[in-house]
């Protein structure tokens, strides 16, 4: 029995991994150090950023292989469609990023070298750019109150008095029963008039719903009573 056995790393010189995997390393960790540098919240993940660098190797590493093969390609997409990835992307521009990685090693990949590294600089200026001057900011705060009162409508009329008052606006989401019937829950959306702050409005919707349980949720903050 005969075995053939063919390397076909010739058809990429060894100039061309290095350079391919190389660049793709640097331009990923540029990329990871401006994610960084423009994440405003609480969730950074140092893996995450470590991954976005791997990804983007990787990408670079199935371009190389695939390269101008169709057969190869399809092959691949085979292969990599029985992934699956399990893990909650926290933000929206967390999905960005990834993208960003693998459009970049896709460039460096098929050797497109001056074109990987104008769009990282390019990209990658826009993003802090748009994270310096706080760009698309929409400075309105809204609120989340959350009200149990009696079942008797006429209780929800009292809680809508005191957010006229309170309140520049508001919208009724939802009603909920709760307590086996014994309790209403009532979800609003508000926006509190300036220089109201939760704390009052939560002690006059206490002094309308029998002392039943309110709540008042701004952002990442949460007052309740």
């Amino acid at each position: 029995m005969n075995f053939d056995l063919q390397d076909l790393s010739g058809t990429f010189s060894t100039f061309d991994i290095v350079v391919s995997l190389a660049l793709s390393f640097v331009l990923s960790a540029i990329i990871g150090y401006v994610y960084r540098l423009t994440h405003k919240n609480v969730s950074y993940s140092q893996s995450y950023v470590q991954t976005l660098v791997m990804v983007g190797m990787v990408i670079t590493l199935i371009m190389l292989v695939v390269g101008s093969n169709i057969a190869r390609a399809f092959a691949l997409v085979g292969a990599l469609s029985v992934v699956r990835f399990r893990n909650a992307i926290k933000e929206t521009r967390d999905v960005g990023f990834i993208f960003l990685v693998m459009a970049i090693g896709m460039t460096t990949g098929t050797r497109f070298y001056v074109l990987a590294v104008a769009a990282t600089v390019a990209i990658c200026l826009v993003l802090v750019l748009m994270s310096r001057f706080d760009m698309f900011k929409l400075d309105v705060q809204r609120q989340v109150v959350k009200v149990q009162v009696p079942p008797e409508s006429g209780y929800t009329a009292l809680v809508e008095d005191v957010l006229i008052d309170y309140t520049k606006e508001f919208e009724l989401v939802s009603t909920e029963s709760v307590r086996s019937g014994a309790l209403t829950e009532l979800y609003y959306t508000a926006q509190l008039k300036p220089g109201r702050k939760p704390a009052e409005l939560i002690s006059a919707l206490s002094g309308v719903n029998t002392g039943q349980r309110v709540t008042v949720l701004t952002g990442y903050d949460q007052t309740d009573i």
